[in-house]
């Protein structure tokens, strides 16, 4: 049964959604249910690969949507080495890896989802290292740093086993690119597992956010049986005895 708060959510995605398709600015015949794939989505990748932060980065995280494939494809083409997340979390090695040093392909395709899915490696967390910079997708952002996403919930997930497993520090530097619709005024509920981000960059601009939160881990009061059932790595943890284990409960 969704709560208050998830209503508010959707209330804020139906109306962001609305917007950009009226406005004819996403690739697709209409973004509702997506991570919009935003006209701009180049121009903000280009304005991320300038900060200081990404030159020195050597790890990035992103989500594998298609509005940051321009993210993926410029991290690649400077040498960096990327984690997508395997749609849904679903195998029990979690993380796609691609290796600029190792890629059967070039950037530009390596970098495409379905592509990855067919030549990167799979691995569980333990075998990733620390990472420099997430990319998160969303469906709208505020100044704040509250951000939505389309409602399934796995890039917090994915967060906070990489959190846990101390791969994702305070230092990591949490983004998202968006198109400048998608950035809000308004308020956004939020709950103790949602990830707040550091910059929202869009085709014009750098906006440095006024407040961040980040889990400390997996909460696992928030997770429902089902869902623990479904992503092997949660299942994996939530079977080991509490003193070999980080479990929250």
């Amino acid at each position: 049964m969704p709560t208050e708060h998830d209503q508010a959510k959707q209330r804020v995605r139906e109306r962001v959604w609305d917007a950009l398709d009226a406005a004819a600015v996403v690739h697709d015949v209409t973004s509702h249910g997506r991570i919009p794939d935003f006209h701009g989505k180049d121009q903000a990748a280009e304005r991320l690969a300038a900060l200081p932060r990404w030159k020195t980065a050597g790890i990035i995280k992103s989500v594998p949507d298609k509005a940051q494939l321009p993210v993926r494809v410029a991290a690649l083409a400077g040498g960096k080495i990327v984690y997508m997340a395997v749609p849904k979390l679903a195998t029990p090695k979690p993380f796609y890896v691609l290796d600029p040093a190792a890629l059967t392909a070039p950037p530009e395709h390596a970098a495409s989802s379905h592509i990855a899915a067919t030549i990167a490696p799979t691995v569980d967390v333990e075998a990733l290292q620390p990472i420099d910079i997430v990319v998160l997708g969303s469906v709208a952002v505020n100044r704040a740093g509250v951000r939505i996403g389309k409602g399934a919930g796995y890039s917090d997930i994915e967060f906070a086993l990489l959190t846990e497993a101390g791969l994702i520090s305070p230092d990591t530097l949490i983004v998202t690119t968006v198109h400048a619709l998608q950035v809000v005024d308004e308020p956004i509920p939020a709950t103790e597992h949602d990830v707040t981000v550091d910059l929202i960059i869009t085709a014009e601009e750098v906006i440095r956010t006024t407040g961040t939160h980040r889990p400390s881990g997996i909460l696992w009061d928030h997770l429902t049986p089902v869902k623990i059932a479904q992503i092997p790595a949660l299942a994996l943890r939530a079977s080991r005895p509490i003193g070999g284990s980080s479990k929250r409960i």
